[in-house]
């Protein structure tokens, strides 16, 4: 049932590419208001319970894009598994930091901020920005800005899962395939016919949870 609403969702909502480019403008968009060095949102993969890069600006937005570590790890993972925000202006001075996993993207931070990024209750990632200027410390009042940013950079990334879990319908093929078919042709309907074939996948989802 999961299957049909992602391919329904991914089907009227857009494509999993254009999510991309939506977290990507998030932090690049982040960096410059907070004139970081980086800037990256991380997804957090249930199934195998690792965090992935999924959007980088700055330093190492080249190589970063895809990798993964535990979700455990460091001051991402503490974000993710409290859903807390968290501010660290002295990194070398925070337990919680993993400057073993920080060099294995090739940079190592001085400071940085975190947010989750909620769906609901549930955290599906991390949205980090990495050292000011010289000098320039990280304040609480920013946390409120970067929260905003949090909460656009969440709805993407949901719809990245829901993409992705529909793409994974249709190269399943069988009936998930046709009806997620069905919901790509949606996106090009006029307005009626929208909301006509939406009130159909509506109602086989009702059926099928019968």
């Amino acid at each position: 049932m999961s299957d049909l609403r992602a391919a329904v969702a991914a089907g009227a909502l857009g494509s999993e590419e254009s999510y991309r480019e939506l977290l990507q403008s998030i932090v690049e968009v982040a960096r410059a208001i907070f004139g970081a060095r980086a800037s990256s949102v991380f997804l957090h993969d249930e199934d195998s319970d690792e965090l992935v890069f999924e959007a980088v600006a700055g330093e190492g937005a080249d190589e970063l894009i895809g990798q993964r570590f535990p979700s455990s790890t460091g001051i991402a993972g503490w974000v993710l598994v409290t859903r807390q925000p968290l501010v660290v202006d002295d990194l070398t001075a925070d337990t919680r930091f993993s400057r073993e996993a920080a060099e294995t993207t090739g940079y190592v931070p001085r400071a940085l901020m975190a947010v989750p990024l909620l769906d609901d209750e549930r955290a599906v990632g991390v949205l980090e920005v990495l050292d000011r200027p010289e000098g320039s410390a990280f304040t609480l009042a920013e946390m409120d800005l970067l929260g905003l940013f949090a909460n656009q950079a969440a709805i993407a990334l949901t719809l990245l899962q829901r993409a992705r879990r529909a793409r994974a319908a249709v190269e399943g093929g069988g009936e998930l395939a046709a009806v997620a078919a069905l919901a790509a042709r949606l996106e090009t309907a006029d307005e009626d016919r929208r909301r006509d074939g939406l009130a159909l996948l509506a109602a086989l989802e009702r059926l099928l949870r019968t």
